[in-house]
């Protein structure tokens, strides 16, 4: 069964198939209409515009936090303009993974990059200023020195490794994310 984040994320990326405008589209006339509480831009997205019950509460939400950007390269500016030395690892990490095949879905949020096939398998994320912490989804994975269980590090991942180095984006860390790929499919 899929998780909370994992439905809203999945209506999500059918915004401009339902609902006929993207979410940078729909942020732009929320915030035109100067409406400033979630339930009556709920009303107003469901009475001008249309938009069924469940997606104008996602809209309303997801503008209410701060927007969800339609534009994954926003994020990711976002996410490594003070961590431009991390934004390498991330770079060779995304070229690797996308070798692994079709289906492949990646999905940048506002503090990490979600990669799916079907479902959430692996995130990445720049946590510090000198590390990007790669969460995998290997339940039935023993943990070892280098792939230790999630902690509290984010619960939608069963296991995270540390990364500090381009050199550490490695054939053990590939095949750890394509097995959790596989998995995922």
């Amino acid at each position: 069964m899929a998780s909370p984040e994992e439905m809203a994320q999945s209506m999500r990326n059918n915004i401009p198939e339902k609902t006929g405008k993207n979410q940078t589209e729909w942020n732009k006339i929320i915030k035109n209409s100067g409406l400033e509480k979630h339930g009556q831009i709920v009303k107003m997205l469901k009475t001008e515009h249309g938009v069924t019950h469940g997606f104008a509460n996602l809209l309303s939400s997801d503008f209410l936090k701060g927007g969800t950007s339609d534009s994954g390269d926003d994020l990711l500016t976002i996410q490594y303009e003070k961590k431009a030395d991390l934004k390498p690892i991330y770079d060779k990490l995304i070229s690797e993974i996308q070798k692994f095949g079709s289906g492949l879905e990646i999905s940048p949020k506002k503090a990490y990059v979600s990669l799916r096939h079907k479902k959430q398998f692996a995130l990445i994320q720049p946590s510090t200023k000198t590390r990007v912490d790669v969460g995998i989804n290997l339940k039935d994975t023993k943990p070892t020195e280098r792939l230790e269980n999630s902690g509290s590090f984010n619960a939608m991942v069963s296991h995270r490794v540390r990364i500090t180095d381009v050199k550490q984006v490695d054939k053990e860390l590939l095949a750890w994310l394509k097995s959790a790929f596989n998995h995922a499919g």
